[in-house]
């Protein structure tokens, strides 16, 4: 499961949870935010210390991070409150 490629989803998974060979990755939830459209995965696998999950964004340049773009960000924690 190694790639060379850090720009893929695959590298990023490999990256953040380090999944033993044996282990298996699966992919929980997948679809875009409601703030920005922006692709999603959330990601688990368990490991002998327990369950990990992690959620993965792509950001317009097509790299899989585990923070959503700025852009997205900025609109999802700058929304009025109330009416």
């Amino acid at each position: 499961m190694r790639s060379t490629d850090n720009r893929s989803l695959r590298y990023q998974v490999e990256k953040w949870l380090a999944p033993a060979p044996t282990s298996a990755v699966h992919v929980t939830e997948f679809g875009r935010t409601r703030w920005g459209r922006t692709r999603y995965v959330c990601v688990e696998t368990s490991s002998p210390t327990g369950l990990r999950v992690l959620f993965f964004f792509r950001h317009d340049d097509s790299t899989w991070h585990v923070f959503p773009p700025a852009a997205d960000m900025q609109k999802s924690t700058t929304g009025r409150i109330g009416v």
